[in-house]
């Protein structure tokens, strides 16, 4: 029963799915064990090609549920749901996950000067987007979730680990991280369990643990925003790293005959609108890839591109709504466009 239910969430879910594992070698297709379940609110895939030990699945789920259940705030009880409740009140004991969290957050907030903050939560809860539904603010409403959000007024007391939000109401919510972060943690308890060759999907969040058995790199598809059925765009072929992608067409709702996205600027309130449908960051860590894909696309090609060209361990492309694609020049050889597929690659 267990199974027909999986399946048929499955089926109802994939086209939500952000990237897609592609397969190309037949013989490599028979040579792994697999094995899916709901959790982080999206389908988990777990791909092993090196094990053969399937009882590994209930082990590894069972831990993403153990880091789910302190990091969501969704979760009562949870150390973001603490945090909430205890907000502008009184400090609340964190466990080391939320620490190493928060604080790699407040770096990324830094980094992006503000565009990426994870006291965003009041904004979120305010758009409430849960496909098809959602809610138009008014004006007031609006300025009101601004005006608790700063990333400056999170209190960090890392000797004791404890940490406060200083104003009643405040709110973090780590939506734009976290599956990252648990993608992470779930490739360091895989290799310490010995597996050495692994597909990790959160959603769409993919983290690769090395590469295919015989050395090659794993060929991984890059979603077409405009496709309901899965369809990708490009191929990138690489191997032990995370490919992350972000974009309009994840979440999002219709007012007005008017579609407005998840991906919310901290600045305004309203869903970033700039040329972008959709980013592909191509990582080291799961982590940086989940908060880079939201902040990268808030920033825009330019100032995005830029950014990217300077550090050593970041690629990207770039999806434009005219379909066009940038990318960055890192990633140039490991990307093959797809036939027919619409989309023009711009230098």
């Amino acid at each position: 029963m267990k199974k027909v239910i999986m399946i048929l969430i499955l089926a109802m879910c994939v086209t939500s799915l952000i990237g897609c594992m592609v397969q190309q070698d037949r013989a490599h297709d028979e040579a792994y064990i697999s094995d899916s379940e709901f959790l982080l609110d999206t389908i988990v895939t777990i791909k092993i090609y090196d094990y053969k030990d399937e009882a590994i699945f209930d082990e590894i789920f069972n831990y993403i549920r153990s880091l789910e259940e302190v990091l969501s705030v969704h979760i009562q009880g949870s150390d973001l749901w603490n945090l909430k409740e205890n907000a502008g009140k009184q400090w609340t004991q964190v466990s080391e996950d939320t620490m190493t969290l928060i604080k790699h957050s407040i770096e990324m907030s830094e980094l992006s000067m503000g565009l990426f903050d994870i006291t965003s939560g009041p904004l979120i809860k305010l758009w409430a987007i849960n496909p098809p539904e959602g809610h138009y603010p008014t004006n007031q409403e609006r300025e009101n979730a601004l005006d608790l959000i700063n990333y400056k007024d999170i209190q960090i007391d890392e000797e004791n680990n404890r940490i406060l939000l200083e104003r009643p109401s405040m709110e973090a919510n780590l939506g734009a991280i976290a599956k990252g972060y648990i993608a992470d943690k779930v490739k360091v308890y895989m290799k310490s369990r010995g597996i050495e060759s692994a597909v990790i999907n959160l959603g769409g969040n993919l983290l690769l643990i090395g590469s295919k058995p015989d050395g090659s790199d794993l060929s991984i598809g890059v979603q077409d925003p405009d496709s309901l059925r899965g369809d990708y765009l490009g191929i990138v072929n690489v191997s032990d790293k995370s490919i992350v992608s972000s974009g309009t067409y994840e979440r999002y709702f219709i007012h007005k005959d008017k579609k407005y996205h998840h991906i919310l600027n901290p600045f305004t309130g309203f869903p970033q609108e700039n040329e972008l449908k959709g980013v592909c960051v191509v990582s080291d860590t799961s982590t940086d890839g989940d908060a880079f894909s939201t902040t990268l696309f808030l920033m825009g090609i330019d100032e995005g591109m830029q950014l990217v060209e300077s550090m050593d361990e970041m690629d990207i492309i770039f999806i434009t709504d005219d379909n066009k694609l940038y990318i960055s020049s890192g990633l140039k050889d490991n990307f093959v466009l797809a036939p027919d597929s619409g989309y023009e690659i711009k230098e």
